[in-house]
Protein backbone atom coordinates (compact mmCIF):
# COMPACT_ATOMS: atom_id res chain seq x y z
CA UNK A 1 0.00 0.00 0.00
CA UNK A 2 1.45 3.27 -0.54
CA UNK A 3 2.00 5.64 2.22
CA UNK A 4 -0.43 9.05 1.29
CA UNK A 5 0.99 11.24 4.43
CA UNK A 6 1.93 14.25 3.51
CA UNK A 7 5.69 14.98 3.78
CA UNK A 8 5.79 17.31 0.59
CA UNK A 9 6.80 20.63 2.78
CA UNK A 10 9.52 20.87 5.70
CA UNK A 11 6.53 20.54 8.06
CA UNK A 12 6.00 16.61 6.89
CA UNK A 13 2.74 16.98 9.28
CA UNK A 14 1.49 13.78 7.55
CA UNK A 15 -1.88 14.48 7.06
CA UNK A 16 -3.72 12.25 5.04
CA UNK A 17 -5.01 14.41 2.63
CA UNK A 18 -6.83 12.59 -0.08
CA UNK A 19 -8.84 10.80 2.60
CA UNK A 20 -10.02 13.87 3.95
CA UNK A 21 -7.51 15.19 7.27
CA UNK A 22 -6.69 18.87 6.84
CA UNK A 23 -2.64 19.71 6.42
CA UNK A 24 -1.16 21.96 8.37
CA UNK A 25 -1.08 23.94 4.88
CA UNK A 26 -5.08 23.65 5.38
CA UNK A 27 -5.92 21.73 2.50
CA UNK A 28 -7.76 18.51 2.27
CA UNK A 29 -8.99 16.42 -1.14
CA UNK A 30 -7.46 14.51 -3.76
CA UNK A 31 -7.63 17.33 -6.17
CA UNK A 32 -6.19 21.03 -6.35
CA UNK A 33 -7.74 24.09 -5.38
CA UNK A 34 -6.49 26.94 -7.12
CA UNK A 35 -7.76 30.51 -5.82
CA UNK A 36 -7.09 32.15 -9.20
CA UNK A 37 -5.47 32.12 -12.73
CA UNK A 38 -5.00 35.22 -15.02
CA UNK A 39 -1.98 36.93 -16.33
CA UNK A 40 -0.38 38.86 -13.73
CA UNK A 41 1.97 42.22 -14.36
CA UNK A 42 3.42 43.04 -10.79
CA UNK A 43 5.98 40.06 -10.71
CA UNK A 44 10.14 41.34 -11.11
CA UNK A 45 10.27 42.60 -14.77
CA UNK A 46 12.13 39.85 -16.13
CA UNK A 47 9.28 37.60 -14.81
CA UNK A 48 6.10 39.54 -16.04
CA UNK A 49 8.25 40.48 -19.27
CA UNK A 50 5.94 42.60 -21.71
CA UNK A 51 2.91 40.13 -21.93
CA UNK A 52 2.37 39.25 -17.92
CA UNK A 53 3.00 36.08 -16.23
CA UNK A 54 0.89 33.28 -16.38
CA UNK A 55 -0.03 33.27 -12.84
CA UNK A 56 -1.93 30.65 -10.79
CA UNK A 57 -2.49 30.98 -7.10
CA UNK A 58 -3.22 27.92 -5.17
CA UNK A 59 -5.02 27.52 -2.26
CA UNK A 60 -3.61 26.90 1.27
CA UNK A 61 0.00 27.32 2.15
CA UNK A 62 3.08 25.85 4.02
CA UNK A 63 3.53 29.16 6.29
CA UNK A 64 0.93 31.30 8.50
CA UNK A 65 2.65 34.33 7.94
CA UNK A 66 0.97 37.24 10.15
CA UNK A 67 1.27 40.02 7.23
CA UNK A 68 0.38 37.40 4.34
CA UNK A 69 -0.79 39.64 1.69
CA UNK A 70 -3.02 36.88 0.15
CA UNK A 71 -4.42 35.89 3.74
CA UNK A 72 -7.97 34.90 1.88
CA UNK A 73 -6.04 32.29 -0.65
CA UNK A 74 -2.95 31.58 1.80
CA UNK A 75 -6.19 30.56 4.56
CA UNK A 76 -7.82 28.52 1.87
CA UNK A 77 -10.69 30.38 1.76
CA UNK A 78 -10.81 31.52 -1.92
CA UNK A 79 -10.72 29.17 -4.96
CA UNK A 80 -12.02 26.02 -6.27
CA UNK A 81 -11.06 22.22 -6.86
CA UNK A 82 -9.62 21.44 -9.92
CA UNK A 83 -8.46 18.30 -11.47
CA UNK A 84 -5.23 18.10 -13.06
CA UNK A 85 -6.15 17.93 -16.72
CA UNK A 86 -8.52 21.37 -16.07
CA UNK A 87 -4.86 22.72 -14.36
CA UNK A 88 -3.25 21.53 -17.54
CA UNK A 89 -5.75 23.78 -19.79
CA UNK A 90 -5.07 26.30 -17.40
CA UNK A 91 -1.15 26.64 -18.36
CA UNK A 92 -2.61 26.26 -22.39
CA UNK A 93 -5.16 28.99 -21.79
CA UNK A 94 -2.89 31.15 -20.26
CA UNK A 95 -0.09 30.28 -23.18
CA UNK A 96 -3.28 31.84 -25.41
CA UNK A 97 -3.59 35.13 -23.34
CA UNK A 98 -0.13 36.00 -24.20
CA UNK A 99 2.14 34.84 -20.58
CA UNK A 100 5.72 34.92 -21.02
CA UNK A 101 5.70 32.04 -18.38
CA UNK A 102 3.66 30.25 -16.09
CA UNK A 103 4.06 31.36 -12.32
CA UNK A 104 2.91 28.89 -9.78
CA UNK A 105 2.47 30.81 -6.76
CA UNK A 106 2.50 29.12 -3.31
CA UNK A 107 2.86 25.25 -4.86
CA UNK A 108 4.77 23.67 -1.98
CA UNK A 109 1.86 21.19 -0.78
CA UNK A 110 0.71 20.62 -4.44
CA UNK A 111 3.99 19.88 -5.59
CA UNK A 112 3.51 15.92 -6.47
CA UNK A 113 0.06 17.55 -8.25
CA UNK A 114 1.91 20.01 -10.50
CA UNK A 115 4.59 17.50 -11.62
CA UNK A 116 2.13 15.13 -12.95
CA UNK A 117 0.65 18.51 -14.18
CA UNK A 118 3.96 19.81 -16.00
CA UNK A 119 4.81 16.60 -17.55
CA UNK A 120 1.53 16.26 -19.17
CA UNK A 121 1.99 19.51 -20.53
CA UNK A 122 5.12 19.08 -22.24
CA UNK A 123 3.51 15.96 -23.15
CA UNK A 124 1.15 17.83 -25.29
CA UNK A 125 3.97 20.38 -26.73
CA UNK A 126 4.17 23.06 -23.85
CA UNK A 127 6.87 25.15 -24.22
CA UNK A 128 6.72 27.97 -21.85
CA UNK A 129 9.32 28.26 -18.57
CA UNK A 130 7.58 27.52 -15.48
CA UNK A 131 8.27 29.70 -12.54
CA UNK A 132 8.17 28.14 -9.17
CA UNK A 133 7.20 31.17 -6.94
CA UNK A 134 7.66 29.81 -3.21
CA UNK A 135 8.31 31.51 0.32
CA UNK A 136 11.44 29.91 0.56
CA UNK A 137 10.26 27.36 3.07
CA UNK A 138 10.39 24.08 0.77
CA UNK A 139 11.54 20.89 1.45
CA UNK A 140 14.89 19.82 -0.48
CA UNK A 141 13.68 16.25 -1.11
CA UNK A 142 10.11 17.89 -2.63
CA UNK A 143 12.78 19.82 -4.64
CA UNK A 144 14.97 17.16 -5.91
CA UNK A 145 11.71 16.00 -7.77
CA UNK A 146 11.08 19.04 -9.54
CA UNK A 147 14.72 19.36 -11.01
CA UNK A 148 14.08 19.33 -15.05
CA UNK A 149 10.86 20.59 -14.66
CA UNK A 150 10.88 23.99 -12.82
CA UNK A 151 13.06 26.87 -14.98
CA UNK A 152 12.90 29.39 -12.81
CA UNK A 153 12.54 29.53 -8.91
CA UNK A 154 11.36 32.33 -7.21
CA UNK A 155 11.66 31.92 -3.21
CA UNK A 156 10.63 35.34 -1.57
CA UNK A 157 13.23 34.88 1.47
CA UNK A 158 11.48 35.90 4.64
CA UNK A 159 14.03 35.74 7.51
CA UNK A 160 17.37 35.11 8.92
CA UNK A 161 16.26 35.33 12.60
CA UNK A 162 14.43 32.17 13.56
CA UNK A 163 12.74 33.86 16.61
CA UNK A 164 11.19 36.02 14.37
CA UNK A 165 9.93 33.32 12.01
CA UNK A 166 8.23 31.70 14.67
CA UNK A 167 6.60 34.40 15.75
CA UNK A 168 5.22 35.61 12.23
CA UNK A 169 5.19 32.89 10.51
CA UNK A 170 5.26 30.07 12.58
CA UNK A 171 8.10 28.52 11.44
CA UNK A 172 11.28 28.27 14.10
CA UNK A 173 13.28 26.24 11.49
CA UNK A 174 12.76 29.01 8.65
CA UNK A 175 16.33 29.94 8.30
CA UNK A 176 18.04 26.71 8.24
CA UNK A 177 15.55 25.17 6.29
CA UNK A 178 15.13 27.66 3.40
CA UNK A 179 18.96 28.26 2.97
CA UNK A 180 19.00 24.55 2.07
CA UNK A 181 16.32 25.07 -0.03
CA UNK A 182 17.78 27.73 -2.09
CA UNK A 183 21.15 25.91 -2.42
CA UNK A 184 19.36 23.21 -4.20
CA UNK A 185 17.28 25.79 -6.09
CA UNK A 186 20.64 27.30 -7.15
CA UNK A 187 22.06 23.51 -8.29
CA UNK A 188 19.09 23.23 -10.15
CA UNK A 189 19.60 26.36 -12.09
Amino acid sequence: MIDQKCRLCPRECKAERENGQMGFCGMTGKGIRAARAALHFWEEPCISGKGGSGAVFFAGCTLRCVYCQNREIAAGRMGEEISLSRLVDIFFELKEQGAENINLVTPSHYADKIMSAIRMAKERGFDLPFVYNCGGYESVETLRQLEGLVDIYLPDFKYSDDRLAAKLSAAPDYFPVAAAAIREMACQT
